[in-house]
């Protein structure tokens, strides 16, 4: 949370959301628009958006293109991280990550325990870092994403939260693969 003492700008980041569905279409996508009015009310940039369905190459080609683009700092996806046949977000993430974020599932199911009880082990919810963009894998139920945002996102997304946040570190991110250029 920013804190009274901390006198650093508010510094926006460019966010994508992505929506993984074989159902949903900008008219009727509760949750990525529940994360655009939050990302903007927030004061951040609405980078880009999709919606593509429940398929391994489909969601790693949109968020590929995402990582290499330096107009995104961030992607948050929606929906597929359940347990059914068709939840594969997790499977389409992971191998793309250069660092998970451990503890990002850690807090999640912590929060989402208070609300829902035991029901929270059903989401695989996953977070990590690739090419120096930020991944997170929300669930797709719209009160999932308001948790994901209201109780994490929006604190570590804010430059004057302490006592760290993830976007003071945003430039360091990519440091090996600098490195490996050199």
């Amino acid at each position: 949370m920013p804190s009274a003492a901390n006198k650093r700008e508010f510094q926006p980041v460019n966010i994508a959301v992505l929506t993984v569905s074989d159902t949903r279409s900008l008219d009727d996508d509760k949750s990525g628009n529940i994360l655009v009015e939050r990302l903007t009310t927030a004061g951040h940039i609405l980078a880009d958006r999709a919606i593509v369905t429940d398929d391994i190459p489909k969601i790693q080609a949109v968020v590929k293109q995402w990582i290499a683009d330096e107009g995104v700092d961030v992607v948050i996806s929606t929906g597929g991280t359940g347990l059914t046949g068709r939840d594969i977000t997790p499977e389409a993430f992971k191998p793309l990550y250069d660092k998970e974020i451990d503890g990002w599932s850690t807090i999640f199911h912590q929060m989402s325990y208070e609300k829902i009880g035991v029901s929270t082990i059903q989401s695989r919810t996953t977070a990590g870092v690739a090419g120096g963009t930020y991944l997170f894998a929300l669930p797709g139920s719209p009160g999932a994403c308001k948790d994901g945002w209201d109780g994490l996102l929006v604190h570590q997304l804010d430059y004057r939260a302490g006592p760290c946040n993830f976007v003071e570190i945003m430039p360091r991110l990519d440091e090996h693969l600098q490195r490996s250029k050199t």
